[in-house]
């Protein structure tokens, strides 16, 4: 590897701690929030297992996740804290189509999604 990127990489990693203590630091920042938590809903019905609220960390989201059948017929809705979370819409599943919705914005936010 090249000796510059080396003596490089240092600075790029203070950098990098710099600006996410700034950012965790700051005042309008929520540090946790709760989240509602379903693991089995099926439509027109109320949640079935799982129900109950959780806790999200710094690194964590609140999530709603639906499972839908090809022609677009939702099947399954399951909602909880997740760390690392990122919306995603229409991942192949066999035969079902799955998306992620995520939240911090206020406790129980993914009630709203």
């Amino acid at each position: 590897m090249d000796k510059s990127l080396l003596l490089e990489l240092p600075i790029l990693l203070c950098c990098f701690r710099a600006l996410s203590g700034s950012l965790s630091k700051r005042k309008d920042a929520i540090e946790m929030v709760q989240c509602r938590m379903c693991h089995l809903q099926f439509p027109g019905e109320n949640c079935s297992r799982g129900r109950g609220i959780c806790t999200a960390g710094t690194e964590e989201a609140c999530m709603v996740g639906r499972i839908s059948k090809r022609d677009g017929t939702p099947w399954l809705t399951f909602k909880d804290c997740l760390k690392n979370c990122a919306d995603v819409k229409g991942i192949k599943w066999s035969v079902y189509f799955v998306s992620f919705s995520c939240c911090r914005s206020h406790d129980l936010c993914n009630e709203d999604l």
